[in-house]
């Protein structure tokens, strides 16, 4: 039992060990060794377990270690903050209905972080009744049912994100986000940083992209 379990450990390890390779672009690529973001950690869960089951939670091992990597600078930086990430993209990558990218294991969507009327972090409610996240809209005050939008938390996060890209020597190419509602991330504490040094992405998308935002990593593809 005791040799069995050493053989566990080892092949978990070898399996996560081998670096991804992408090909082509975020809209026209595929991707090779593909890795699982984790189900959870201290800070942060994924949006659905039926859609990791269904393998819709893979990404570049080298966006795995900058996103995880993020949640962890998190729990000093905003303690009090939990984060909840959406789709991601298959193992193989290439096409990944309904997204027109997500195909080379670059692309992550994070569900946008939220307080409730306490004014307590919480997880957007993500479920097949309202399309995993992605059926919501917030309103004119940034509100939906009994939520808010936390601005000072999304903002948080990107910044971690680009600062882990930065320190494992990639970057991040660009963030999606609503074009109308990113001027209150540059009023928050990390606003300064936001300006200097993210490409946020000024058109609108098909999609209205406020209840999740869309970030797509910079590393060298074949």
């Amino acid at each position: 039992m005791k040799y069995i379990c050493i053989l566990l450990v080892l092949l978990s390890f070898s399996s996560h060990a081998v670096e991804s390779i992408c090909y082509g672009t975020t809209s026209d690529g595929s991707l090779k060794n593909g890795t699982q973001l984790p189900s959870s950690g201290e800070n942060f869960v994924g949006y659905s377990s039926i859609a990791r089951v269904a393998g819709r939670t893979y990404v570049h091992s080298l966006v795995r270690d900058i996103v995880i990597n993020a949640y962890k600078q998190l729990e000093t930086l905003e303690p009090n903050k939990v984060y909840k990430y959406a789709e991601t993209g298959f193992k193989d990558g290439g096409q990944f209905k309904p997204h027109k990218t997500h195909r080379n294991g670059l692309s992550v969507d994070f569900m946008t972080p939220v307080i409730n009327k306490e004014g307590v972090s919480v997880h957007l409610p993500t479920h097949p009744l309202n399309k995993f996240g992605y059926n919501i809209e917030f309103d004119a005050n940034d509100k939906y049912e009994d939520y808010s939008i936390d601005y000072v938390a999304l903002a948080a996060h990107i910044v971690a994100l680009h600062k882990e890209s930065k320190r494992l020597g990639f970057d991040l190419w660009r963030v999606i986000f609503y074009p109308k509602l990113q001027p209150k991330l540059f009023k928050t504490k990390y606003g300064n940083y936001l300006k200097a040094n993210i490409q946020f992405s000024k058109k609108r998308s098909w999609v209205r992209h406020d209840e999740h935002y869309h970030v797509d990593f910079l590393v060298q593809c074949k």
